[in-house]
């Protein structure tokens, strides 16, 4: 079992943009989903919109990024947050516990549209975690 810690960047409508750009940069494989395609968001402006995107190249690094929806903030400057992903569920969940206590919850770790458990915090620092576990949901 294994966790992976990544930076995963914010954007409001440009996403791909970066990510092709972070790509001709590093080099590597880009994915990319969209809001529609995860039937993520009700607003129609939004079904065109990068649900999450990765890059990975082949030195190991790996690069995350989404849009940010309209309803919720977004200032540059602070668009970024911190992945913990990987599939030993009581590693997460212990990791999750830690950084949630005395923080924020924006998201509370549950299943998710894309079958695996999925949560947001903000630690008490100030610092957006998210917390992504591989077949967790249901």
């Amino acid at each position: 079992m294994t966790t992976q810690l990544n930076p995963y960047l914010g954007f409001r409508d440009s996403t791909r943009e970066a990510m092709e750009f972070y790509r001709s940069v590093f080099g590597g494989e880009l994915t990319m989903s969209t809001f529609a395609e995860f039937e993520a968001s009700d607003d129609p402006s939004e079904q065109d919109k990068i649900m999450h995107a990765m890059l990975t190249t082949g030195e190991g690094l790996v690069l995350m990024g989404s849009d940010t929806p309209n309803r919720m903030e977004y200032r540059p400057g602070t668009n970024y947050s911190v992945s913990l992903s990987g599939d030993d569920e009581p590693v997460l969940r212990g990791y999750w516990d830690g950084l949630a206590a005395e923080g924020t919850v924006v998201m509370p770790l549950e299943p998710s549209p894309w079958g695996d458990s999925f949560g947001m915090c903000v630690d008490r620092f100030g610092v957006s975690w998210m917390v992504n576990i591989a077949g967790a949901a249901g």
